[in-house]
This record gives structure tokens, sequence and C-alpha cells, in this order.
């Protein structure tokens, strides 16, 4: 399986929760399943931000290797399970073929209205990097609680 993350510049929001996925995909020994990200408007190469390397490092996830990498058709026909930040990265990924594959993140762990979406921290102080971090964090959580709750389904 494949999952990708989707956020518009690929710097902040889905370089944490792919970071944070297989984080928490190996503290719980699960294999077979892949993680990447990419962004709706991202400039490809460009490092993660300031903010959220700072972030990551305070909590021992090294994104000094990440470069941000647009969203193609290629990519989305690759992943399986495509999450997304917010509503209007679901629907570009669902323009680029994803159908039925993508879901905003905050819906597939059960959050509705206004709490299912990331808020972008881009330009914005390390207080705001801290509070997307652990909103991503509680998320990536319930996430690979389902994942592992419809693997043993299977």
């Amino acid at each position: 399986m494949h999952v990708l993350f989707v956020c518009t510049g690929n710097i902040c929001r889905s370089p944490l929760a792919e970071a944070l996925l297989r984080r928490e995909l190996d503290r719980r020994g699960l294999d077979g399943i892949d993680v990447s990200s990419a962004g709706t408007g991202a400039w490809e190469g460009t490092p993660a931000s300031e903010g959220a390397y700072l972030v990551g490092l305070e909590h021992d996830l090294d994104l000094s290797s990440h470069r941000a990498r647009l969203l193609t058709r290629e990519r989305v026909g690759e992943s399986d399970l495509i999450l997304t930040m917010a509503r209007h990265h679901r629907l570009r990924a669902e323009d680029l073929g994803a159908r039925n594959r993508a879901t905003l993140l905050g819906d597939y762990v059960g959050l509705s209205g206004d709490r299912a979406e990331v808020a972008d921290p881009f330009g914005s102080d390390i207080e705001v990097y801290r509070e997307t971090y652990e909103q991503l964090e509680d998320m990536i959580t319930a996430a690979v609680d389902r994942l592992e709750r419809e693997g043993n389904e299977a």
C-alpha cells in the first residue's frame, strides 16, 4: 500500500505528516506501507520550511533531506490512499485521477467541519508550527489505528 500526503507547497504540513506516519508505522512494526508527500503548488526541490524543520527536530524528526515534489497524475496513480490537508487539495487530487482514493486527513480519522482541515502554518511563528505538529500527531495516530484495523480485517 502507498499513502500519499498532500498539502500546498509540500514544505510544512505534508512532510511532517509523512515523517510522523513513518515513525508511527515503525513504532508499531507495521510493514507493507510506503509513504510519500507532494504539494498542489510545490516548487520541486524546495527544502522543508524552517518552522517545520525546527519543530520536527524538537520531536526527533529529521526533515533535512526532504525536498518538495509537485502533485502529478503519475504520483496520484501510484498511490492507494491520498490524505489531504484541506478540501481543495482533495479536489486537485481528484482532478488528477484520484477518484475514491483521496480524502481529507481529518475526515479519514473521523473529524468533521473545520477540525478536519489542517491550516497552513507557512509564514507563521514557531508556536503555530507547534500547534500544527500536535494536530498532525493526533491525526496520524488515529490514521494508523485505522490502517492497522483495516489491515487486520483484510
